[in-house]
């Protein structure tokens, strides 16, 4: 492969890796206005997973066999099961909660610890070895702890509040553009760090299960698209015995709608696409190196927009 052909393939990744940072900023700022205005969490995952679920599917009917796929056995619907309600029902329901009760950077920032409470799990269950007598076991630990330590910073740190959209000028006009810019100051910091570390613990042990998930049902668009059904039947279940109110469950054509579309197809569906993607060209840890770039862009976003 020539230079210039690394180069262009080398550029398209990086634009992928950007777009699937997008896409994720746009999913937290979304979700914390509808949060804030009332929009009930649990009908927000159940038809958030079934959109995903419906992008998902041509790519699963087209790239994979349905032959194999039947031959699914009690083992297999059991760890499906599992994946779904630790990465879909738990540990989404948890952020969700935690993003409304708190501020959409402050829970982006709990993302970050994600892959550090996974590798401590994943030592103390014995799936990966902590090897301190190699320079890689070492490094491994010291990057940890600087991640560790930079997230609590981020967390705890306290400065003066920073709006790129002058704050008076948005109060002097709060009358007349209240219908665009919706009231954003709910936030119930206890509850809402509670739930984001329940949320950290769920995502590491989604990540956990899905090693077991990919060793019985090597089938990642199936096992996607199965998940986020799984994932959208318990939902529905929790939210119907929390709350069988009709309003709470209607959909219509707002914010709200726009919100479940653009998280089904882009922050699901178009980000798991994206990801396989980079994966495969660049490797498992790849993507994971952007991630630090939605604190940057949900920061930035939050001080223009939820002012």
């Amino acid at each position: 492969m020539g230079l210039g052909k690394k180069w262009f393939l080398w550029s398209q990744v990086v634009i992928g890796m950007l777009l699937v940072q997008a896409f994720a900023t746009g999913m937290q700022i979304l979700s914390r206005i509808i949060l804030v205005e009332g929009t009930f969490v649990f009908a927000l995952m159940t038809y958030r997973h079934l959109v995903a679920a419906l992008c998902v599917a041509p790519l699963a009917f087209y790239f994979e066999r349905v032959s194999e796929v039947n031959k699914c056995n009690k083992n297999v619907w059991f760890w499906l099961f599992c994946n779904a309600l630790a990465g879909v029902t738990c540990a989404m329901g948890l952020f969700y909660y935690g993003l409304r009760d708190t501020t959409a950077t402050y829970a982006t920032n709990f993302l970050n610890l994600i892959p550090i409470v996974t590798f401590v799990l994943s030592i103390l269950l014995k799936l990966e070895r902590l090897n301190l007598d190699t320079k890689g076991g070492k490094v491994k630990c010291i990057g940890a702890l600087m991640c560790v330590g930079g997230a609590l910073t981020t967390s705890l740190y306290k400065g003066k509040a920073y709006y790129i959209i002058s704050h008076h000028h948005h109060h002097d006009h709060t009358t007349n553009h209240s219908h665009i810019i919706p009231n954003t100051t709910h936030t119930n910091w206890p509850l809402g760090t509670l739930m984001l570390v329940g949320s950290c613990f769920c995502y590491s042990t989604w990540f956990l299960i899905q090693v077991k998930l990919k060793q019985i049902f090597p089938y990642k668009y199936w096992s996607t698209m199965l998940t986020c059904l799984i994932g959208a039947l318990q939902s529905a279940i929790v939210g119907l015995c929390l709350d069988r109110s009709v309003a709470s469950w209607r959909l219509g054509w707002n914010l709200q709608l726009i919100t479940i579309i653009y998280s089904g197809s882009l922050a699901t569906a178009a980000t798991f696409c994206l990801l396989t993607w980079a994966i495969s060209i660049k490797g498992a840890t790849y993507p994971s190196m952007f991630n630090p770039l939605t604190l940057i862009f949900v920061s930035l976003s939050e001080a223009i927009i939820l002012v």
